[in-house]
């Protein structure tokens, strides 16, 4: 099974032209926004020298190198944790992902449509961030609500899971995404 890699943006950033340039798919790649509605997947092979060198010493009959899944997700609009614009599509093939490669605009071209009217980087990220946060926000608190009932019932397991939870709500709430939650080895 491969790595997936879910490439995610404001529409009309470059996703799909920047997913073309990875996979040589062949991907619609228009200007204008939601040129993309369903996503596009593409399988790269991770090129290795280690594999290749092992290849020639071994002579197997066959080499199957390590590969990875490009998905080129629709663009994410603000609200979309509301379900405007793709948004409850597009927040379920992210979920779909192992990775995130977040393409952000950072060049001005009046002959390229920007979906908030300008070129505004440090905003386009806080939207995706922001959104992707209240995202998790909703998925976790239905498995907080889940583990609580479990909790009471006296599950151990439940109470330790809803006390990693818990801090990750906090860090959501202080708009911080899970990742930067520091959980110790046995949470």
């Amino acid at each position: 099974m491969s790595l997936r890699c879910g490439i995610v943006g404001l529409p009309n950033v470059g996703k799909s032209t920047i997913f073309n340039a990875i996979t040589k798919a062949g991907a619609q790649s228009a200007n204008y926004p939601f040129c993309t509605i369903e996503p596009n997947v593409g399988r790269v092979d991770v090129p290795d020298g280690r594999l290749n060198k092992i290849t020639e010493l071994v002579k197997p009959k066959q080499t199957v190198p390590a590969s990875m899944e490009f998905v080129d997700i629709a663009g994410l609009v603000e609200g979309a944790h509301k379900g405007e614009g793709l948004g409850n599509k597009f927040l379920s093939h992210i979920r779909e992902t192992n990775a995130i490669c977040h393409v952000v605009r950072c060049f001005d071209d009046d002959d390229i449509v920007h979906v908030r009217g300008r070129v505004a980087p440090i905003e386009d990220i806080r939207i995706i961030d922001l959104e992707l946060i209240l995202a998790d926000m909703e998925s976790l608190e239905k498995q907080l609500d889940k583990l609580g009932k479990k909790a009471k019932s006296g599950d151990k397991d439940a109470t330790k899971r809803m006390n990693v939870g818990n801090k990750i709500r906090e860090a959501l709430e202080n708009e911080l995404p899970a990742r930067a939650v520091e959980l110790d080895k046995e949470e």
